[in-house]
Parts: C-alpha cells; sequence; structure tokens
C-alpha cells in the first residue's frame, strides 16, 4: 500500500490541478472569465434560497383536459357520421360519457363500426383503444373512456407541460432553472435571479392555444349567448368582449406551425407573423379557398384575437396575427408561441418570492461556518496527531474541498443553503478516514511491526471500514437525490460527491504525501506513537 506508484501520483497531481483550475473560475471576476477557455467559464450556480428569484407550485388542471377530450369527441362523433351519411339525433355527452341516437335501426352497426375506426382508435399512451363503443337500447350507441387511458394521457400531459416550461423559462434568459414533478399532477418551478415575478407567470401559466376557425355566419351572436347555439359551433369573445360564433373544429391547429416571429401590420403595429408547415399550409390554403369571401376566426385560449375576411385564397403558409397587441405583447406571443402550447390549463398553487439580500446571507453565514469547521478541524488534528501526521490530513482536507467545488462547476450543480450543510459535513466527517488509518497504525507500532509495516497496515486494514462507511452514505445519498427534490436535492447533490472526494483525498492524497515524506526522511518511528 505505501509503494509510490506513478498512478497514484500522476492520479492525485491530475486532481489537484483539476481542483484548482475548476475552482478558480468561482472566485474571477466576469470579464476575467469571459477571455478563458469555454470550459473554464463554469461556476457554481447558486440556488433559489442563496441568490433570490421566483418559486412556484403550479397544478396541471387535468379535469380540464378530461373535458376537452370529451368535446373533441362530442365533435368527432358528429363528423364521423356525418361524412358515411348516418342520420342521428341526441349527440351529446353526460358525465364523461358520450351518447348518440343513430335513426335507422338497419345503420346501427355501420355506424358503431365506422366509429370503432375513426374514433375508438388506439391511445398513444397505452396501445390500446382509449374509448369502447357499445350498444344500447333504443339505437343508442354509448362511447365510454377508458379510465386507464384517461390517465396516461393525464401523465402525459404533464411531462409535456414540464418540456414546454422549460422551453418558456430558457427563452426569457433564466440561468440554470428548476422545473420539477410533485405528486400526480403538481410541477415547482425555481427561477433563481428572476425578479419579475408575474411576468414569469404571465409566460409559463398561460395556455398559448392557438386555432383558426370558421365563423357560424348563420348563427345569431345574441341568441347564441341566450343558449341557443348551433351543433358543431360555439360562442366566443373578441377582444372587445363582442361575442363570435365560430366552428367548433379547427381549420388548423397551432401545432402546426413551424415558427413565429415579431412583425407589423399594414399600418405599422405590432402584429405575430407565422408560418405553417406543409400539412398546415396545404389545410390553411386549402380552407381559404373554398372560403372566399367568408370571415374566419384566429382563437388564442378561447378569445377571438381578429376576425378577417378571407379576400383571396392563402396559398403561401404564412399569415400574420393583428390586433390591440403593445411590442412587449407580441415579444411574449411569439416565445409561447415557439415553445408550443400547454396541453392543459395550470393553476398556480403557491408563489413565493425570495429576496437576493436573504441569500447573501445565507451565503456569507455558510463562508463563516465553513472557515470556523476547518479552523477546529485543523486544531484537533495537529493536537492529536502532530504538526506533520496532522498538516498533511488538513492538507488533504483542503483539496477536498477545492474538488467538490470543481465538481459541482463542471457538472453545473446548483448549490443550495442544504448543499452547504452538506458540504460542511461533509468536511466534518472527511478526516474520519485519517484517524482510522492513523489509529491503526499505532496499534501496529505497538505491537511491534517496523514503521513501514505500520504505515502499511494502517491503510491495508482501515480500507475496508472506510469503504463501508462512505459506500452506505453514499447509497443514502443517492436514494435522496432520487426520492427526494428541492433542498433534499441539493444536499444529496453536495453529499455525494463529497463522499467520492473524501475517500479519494483521506487515502491516496495521504497516502503519496506519507510516502514521499517516508522516502525522504527514513523515520525509525512514527511521530503519531510516543515512546515508552
Amino acid at each position: 500500500m505505501m509503494a509510490l506508484s506513478r498512478w497514484k501520483v500522476i492520479a492525485v497531481l491530475a486532481a489537484t490541478i483539476f481542483s484548482i483550475l475548476f475552482t478558480l473560475p468561482n472566485v474571477l471576476p466576469a470579464q476575467t472569465r469571459a477571455v478563458l477557455p469555454g470550459f473554464l467559464q463554469k461556476t457554481v450556480n447558486l440556488g433559489l434560497d442563496l441568490q433570490g428569484g421566483v418559486y412556484l407550485l403550479l397544478e396541471v388542471d387535468t379535469a380540464a383536459l378530461r373535458n376537452e377530450r370529451v368535446i373533441n369527441t362530442v365533435e368527432d362523433v358528429r363528423t364521423t357520421l356525418r361524412n358515411e351519411r348516418i342520420l342521428f339525433t341526441d349527440l351529446g355527452q353526460v358525465q364523461g360519457v358520450v351518447t348518440v341516437r343513430i335513426t335507422d335501426p338497419g345503420e346501427v352497426e355501420r355506424a358503431a363500426k365506422a366509429l370503432r375506426q375513426t374514433v375508438a382508435v388506439p391511445s398513444p399512451a397505452t396501445g390500446q383503444p382509449a374509448i369502447t363503443v357499445s350498444a344500447q337500447p333504443d339505437q343508442r350507441l354509448r362511447l365510454t373512456f377508458s379510465e386507464q387511458a384517461m390517465e396516461a394521457e393525464a401523465r402525459d400531459a404533464v411531462s409535456q407541460s414540464i418540456e414546454i416550461i422549460r422551453r418558456r423559462i430558457d427563452e426569457l434568459g433564466t440561468r440554470e432553472p428548476s422545473i420539477t414533478r410533485q405528486g400526480a399532477n403538481r410541477i415547482v418551478i425555481q427561477a433563481p435571479g428572476e425578479s419579475d415575478p408575474q411576468r414569469l407567470r404571465d409566460v409559463i401559466g398561460r395556455t398559448a392555444k392557438l386555432s383558426f376557425h370558421m365563423v357560424d355566419v348563420t348563427a345569431d351572436p345574441a341568441a347564441a349567448v341566450s343558449g341557443r347555439v348551433p351543433p358543431g359551433s360555439q360562442v366566443l369573445l373578441d377582444d372587445n368582449g363582442q361575442p363570435i360564433v365560430v366552428r367548433r373544429r379547427a381549420l388548423v391547429s397551432g401545432e402546426m406551425l413551424t415558427d413565429a416571429y415579431p412583425t407589423f401590420d399594414e399600418f405599422g403595429r405590432p402584429a405575430v407573423g407565422f408560418r405553417f408547415d406543409s400539412q398546415g399550409a396545404r389545410r390553411f390554403g386549402d380552407a381559404t379557398r373554398q372560403n372566399v369571401g367568408k370571415p374566419f376566426a384566429i382563437v388564442l385560449d378561447d378569445k377571438v384575437v381578429s376576425a378577417p375576411v378571407i379576400q383571396t385564397p392563402i396559398l403561401t403558409g404564412s399569415g400574420q396575427i393583428t390586433g390591440s397587441f403593445s411590442q412587449q405583447e407580441v415579444n411574449d406571443l411569439v416565445l409561447l408561441l415557439d415553445a408550443g402550447a400547454l396541453p392543459a390549463p395550470l393553476k398556480v398553487e403557491a408563489q413565493q418570492t425570495v429576496g437576493a439580500e436573504l441569500g447573501a446571507d445565507a451565503v456569507e453565514a455558510g463562508k463563516i461556518s465553513t472557515a470556523i469547521g476547518f479552523v477546529a478541524i485543523l486544531i484537533f488534528m495537529v493536537l492529536a496527531y502532530g504538526l506533520l501526521f496532522g498538516g498533511i490530513s488538513v492538507i488533504a482536507l483542503l483539496i477536498n474541498g477545492l474538488l467538490i467545488i470543481a465538481a459541482m462547476s463542471a457538472i453545473g450543480a446548483t448549490l443550495t443553503l442544504p448543499g452547504i450543510a452538506g458540504l460542511i459535513l461533509t468536511l466534518a466527517v472527511a478526516v474520519d478516514a485519517n484517524v482510522l488509518i492513523y489509529e491503526r497504525m499505532r496499534d501496529e507500532m505497538r505491537s511491534g511491526r517496523s514503521v513501514l509495516a505500520a504505515m502499511d497496515a494502517g491503510f491495508a486494514r482501515a480500507m475496508t471500514t472506510i469503504l463501508d462507511a462512505n459506500i452506505t452514505t453514499l447509497l443514502a445519498a443517492l436514494i435522496m437525490f432520487a426520492l427526494g427534490s428541492g433542498a433534499v436535492k441539493g444536499f444529496a447533490v453536495t453529499l455525494s460527491i463529497g463522499v467520492v472526494t473524501s475517500v479519494f483525498t483521506a487515502v491516496y492524497v495521504t497516502q503519496v504525501l506519507l510516502a514521499l515524506w517516508f522516502r525522504s526522511a527514513r523515520p525509525k518511528s512514527l511521530p503519531i506513537v510516543q515512546e515508552p
């Protein structure tokens, strides 16, 4: 164990150089870091509790998602039966179950077959049909949703929401946001450094569901508002609060957009330009060609932002969304459309704004605590094992601390207040391995073994205990990281890195330094063993 192997020396030197290079950017000013190579510009990211920012707890409205799924199914049934020229009545839904009555008894089976082929298709989430079509008395067909498929779609909606929220926050320029799932349908967002919580809420929480519908010119808006809405239509409000009756089925949806960008309309007012993909351009071109002279509505989050009349077919696959937008509203709308629409509305369950002053106080307290702990360990080790052995342990401890900061900088980890606690705890227990090794050396010397044999046995026989203690700690940290969230994860990250670096420095750094001392001094006894 005490042989001065070349690979051990190289490993210790490499670790020391790595720790210095990747720790140094954390204390350099931003202007100096800017001239360094890209891989050396990384620093430890401070969490929400250290640099301030915004905390949001959001809930995905899966009930609204389910309701929309049912409403869309009603429209799908209407379209399918009309395309098949099958007469029907009493189409609607009650408590999430869609029912329809087929007028001709001889058409019931054909209607059921058509609906199974177009509406009751396998769900992408489960691979099984999400809807069961069954025949009921009185020529009725009943469409029942699979609970398993609906739950799978809800889970997918939460996952999609997390990804869309991440894209939206990245566009805002927020550095290292933390976006995690909590429970079945909740999302926790921590945006360090964000100073405008209201804008963050507006950008994150807006569904940004864009669609294009034909206006139902045959309907009377006033009558529709009072409840007489034609089948297949719905009443929406425009920017001025006026009702407009539009066809429920969309001509083109926002999922077919490939690009959105800020622009200006013909009067020089801020507007949003957009482009469709090939499928959207074809559908939009066909719809405008077939409805020249008729108005169509551009709907954003169930609100009509514009309802122009189609003057000529729009075959280019691009267009503009105009309205009473400010430039900031245009920029935010472009951001939302580019990031994609949320699959379901989000509800803000909790919001907290953490001031930067509190974080600065926490950082300062962490620095003081770490310094006090380091000095206390230095005094203890020197008093217990002398200046040489105690000093070597302190050098290993210093390299250990630098390695933790360097590793966190290299992987872009976020340091939180519990992370500081994990750092202090790691440094406090890191010398345990040195204590085990030194005490074993003392026992071996007292039993009459030579200096070299005692040193070798100290490392060899203490290694099992060191590994056992640290592996169990590492497993606990990994479990906390996998199952915990927020502060628990921050603690687990620092602790996991600290366990690995502590074993390396306490064993290999100490071993190399002691081997160098033994080779140069050739001692007859160990300073940590008192002469009888």
